[in-house]
């Protein structure tokens, strides 16, 4: 059984959803890998990893204005401001996400679904650039 990892850095332009899938299944597809899991994880606190649909767009567009609801950009309900009045409401949005992501390896491919696919979720306003770690293992 093989092991292997890869860091991935995804620019972001503020808040919002970044499909990795493209780039995730293209390092995949250099392992040799038939049978495995693969392992995606961001190192950060403000922004997260989802796996969703992405075959209409409006998925996303619904999922941003529920954060928006559930964590508001608000300065009088957090006590954690220093860093502007985005950063706690993305710490909200990220502890309630994931920062991990485990996916199957079948035949060579990722075993996801039809209409899924692999996003960053930028919690922030202003531009990033996100290290997503993955980590492969199999036969």
């Amino acid at each position: 059984m093989g092991h292997f990892q890869y860091r991935l850095t995804v620019a972001t332009r503020g808040k919002g959803f970044y499909e990795i899938t493209g780039g995730v299944e293209q390092w995949i597809s250099t392992l040799g890998i038939s049978t495995g899991l693969l392992t995606v994880f961001i190192q950060h606190t403000s922004a997260s990893l989802l796996i969703q649909e992405n075959a209409d767009p409006d998925v996303v567009h619904d999922l941003e204005q529920f954060f928006r609801r559930i964590a508001p950009e608000d300065n009088r309900l957090y006590k954690h401001t220093v860093e502007g009045s985005d950063d706690m409401p993305a710490h909200i949005r990220a502890a309630i996400t994931q920062t991990s992501i485990p996916i199957p390896i079948v035949s060579g491919r990722l075993g996801l679904g039809t209409w899924q696919g692999i996003y960053v979720v930028e919690h922030r306003s202003a531009p990033h650039r996100r290290t997503v770690v993955l980590h492969a293992c199999g036969d």
